[in-house]
């Protein structure tokens, strides 16, 4: 699989970089349409988007970088290259959520109901940008068959993609795609629930998505190591927790209080 989309000459337009472009556009058009549902300014929400986005890929990046330290150590200008992969979504959550903290305590409204009103499309963008590790052929699993792949329905593109000096390896970059998309569609009827209250959404996607990364984790063979245990699924275990014991806390109060939909 080819990572570079356009090449002329020494200028090179990576799909990686192209598919994070998409990935970011489309959810912050659907969290500014959703906050203007809420009767949130353009403005604020337009520049909330911006520095998380800003600062959430700066905090995957050096997460990834800490991570892997003693490579660019040797060689600091290849931090800076992004088209190459090498954001971990941990540490883009982890930047993106001190960011909506930090504005919205700021600007005194509401923290967990913007978080609501963002993560939702954060699913979808997951979904979208897990594809630009396809072309990197990065974030797969361990070796397999052919065979193997033709007997799970892939596509045969995607199948052809994940071959790489003759050696055909598990898509887990598609696995967790596809239970990004469904955690997306899930979030997008359960928004829309008469009861559903702020913090909610938020709290599921945090049950979600660590559930399906700490099993898809399982079967990838470059995971980010922390003490001899995947950084990933740790972060995964506290996640579930969390979103676990905040949903339970929030359905302690009334029926119509805090509703997200108010």
């Amino acid at each position: 699989m080819n990572p570079i989309l356009i090449n002329i000459g020494s200028f090179e337009i990576h799909w990686y970089s192209i598919i994070l472009l998409i990935s970011i556009l489309l959810a912050s058009l659907l969290a500014i349409r959703e906050a203007k549902r809420m009767n949130f300014e353009k403005e604020f929400i337009f520049n909330l988007i911006f520095w998380t986005v800003i600062i959430g890929i700066i905090g995957a990046r050096l997460y990834y970088v800490l991570f892997n330290w003693e490579l660019y150590s040797q060689n600091l200008v290849d931090i800076l290259k992004l088209w190459q992969g090498g954001l971990a979504i941990h540490g883009g959550l982890i930047a993106g959520f001190i960011t909506v903290v930090v504005y919205t305590r700021k600007h005194e409204v509401s923290t967990f109901k913007l978080m609501d009103i963002m993560i939702v499309p954060v699913l979808l963008a997951q979904a979208i940008g897990r594809w630009g590790n396809f072309f990197n052929m990065e974030a797969h699993g361990a070796a397999t068959t052919i065979e193997h792949l033709r007997s799970l329905r892939i596509p045969e593109f995607i199948i052809n993609g994940m071959e790489k000096g003759g050696i055909y390896y598990t898509p887990t970059f598609l696995y967790e795609s596809l239970w990004c998309l469904l955690g997306f569609i899930l979030l997008l009827f359960i928004r829309r629930l008469k009861y559903i209250k702020v913090g909610q959404l938020t709290s599921i996607y945090f049950i979600w998505y660590g559930i399906g990364r700490f099993f898809i984790e399982v079967f990838r063979t470059d995971s980010l190591m922390l003490g001899g245990f995947k950084a990933a699924q740790i972060i995964s275990i506290i996640m579930i927790a969390s979103g676990i014991i905040a949903f339970m806390i929030i359905a302690r109060k009334t029926k119509y209080e805090d509703l997200y939909n108010e």
